[in-house]
């Protein structure tokens, strides 16, 4: 089995075009053409992770987050992402990502968070406008199958996440049935969650005074980063295990949130 395979098959999952123009998916580090070991998902690439890779034999990373976005000028080792690619190419460790692409599919990285939550009725938030599907966009809006009181939500929230903390906007809705939410950063998308009529919006990345544009029109609950998007490695696992039989797939057991609570 060769990762370009693999890659082919990831990719007929979440397209390239439909990443962001920021962003960097695909594979970034290593030979298409090698044969696959093992695969390693994780949401991030740190040293750490190709370390477990090497203990492991995997000679692919999958991980959800880009090691580089930028361009590099340097590959001295001056900083983690350097450190990172080097030692994966040292032990011809390749390196894919799947970003931005995966979040704008309707059974994605949002899909998977509407299904922890269980919520029903789902749709895309807002539409990527230059893809002609109803199916390709950012977020989802959906609900749940009976309302709920929000304290009473908001604690089940922060169970079905794994969350230490939400941080959150004043209570202005007694009960929450429509709720919208996306993986990662997604401030960018509060206006068309209340355009939507959700009661909350669950996401991450919130600036202060971000928090404010609620307007007590809506319950903004910030998981965090890593919370919203964690379960992304369930959905690579998933589907490659049920495509694949001849190489290991494995989850990483390295936890990469750089975010710690006291």
């Amino acid at each position: 089995m060769k990762i370009k395979q693999i890659t082919n098959f990831l990719e007929s999952y979440a397209p390239l075009q439909y990443q962001e123009s920021y962003d960097n998916c695909g594979l970034i580090v290593g030979d298409a053409k090698a044969e696959v070991k093992g695969a390693l998902i994780t949401l991030d690439c740190t040293e750490a992770v190709i370390d477990e890779a090497i203990a492991t034999g995997c000679n692919l990373v999958i991980a959800h987050h880009p090691i580089i976005f930028s361009g590099l000028k340097k590959l001295n080792g001056s900083n983690y992402i350097e450190r990172t690619v080097i030692k994966a190419i040292k032990n011809n460790i390749a390196i894919y990502a799947i970003h931005t692409n995966l979040d704008n599919v309707h059974n994605g990285v949002n899909a998977k968070i509407a299904e922890k939550l269980g919520l029903i009725n789902c749709k895309v938030l807002a539409l990527k406008q230059e893809v002609n599907s109803d199916l390709v966009g950012s977020g989802i809006i959906g609900e749940l199958k009976t309302p709920v009181n929000t304290e009473v939500f908001l604690e089940s929230l922060k169970t079905k996440m794994q969350t230490k903390c939400i941080r959150h906007t004043l209570i202005v809705k007694e009960k929450i049935q429509r709720v919208a939410v996306c993986g990662g950063s997604g401030s960018f998308l509060l206006n068309n969650a209340k355009a939507a009529k959700a009661d909350v919006f669950i996401t991450a990345d919130f600036k202060y005074h971000e928090f404010f544009d609620a307007e007590n029109k809506i319950v903004i609950a910030d998981i965090g980063h890593y919370e919203s998007e964690q379960f992304t490695k369930d959905l690579i696992y998933d589907l490659l295990v049920k495509n694949f039989t001849k190489f290991a797939v494995r989850l990483s057991k390295v936890n990469t949130n750089p975010i710690k609570y006291l």
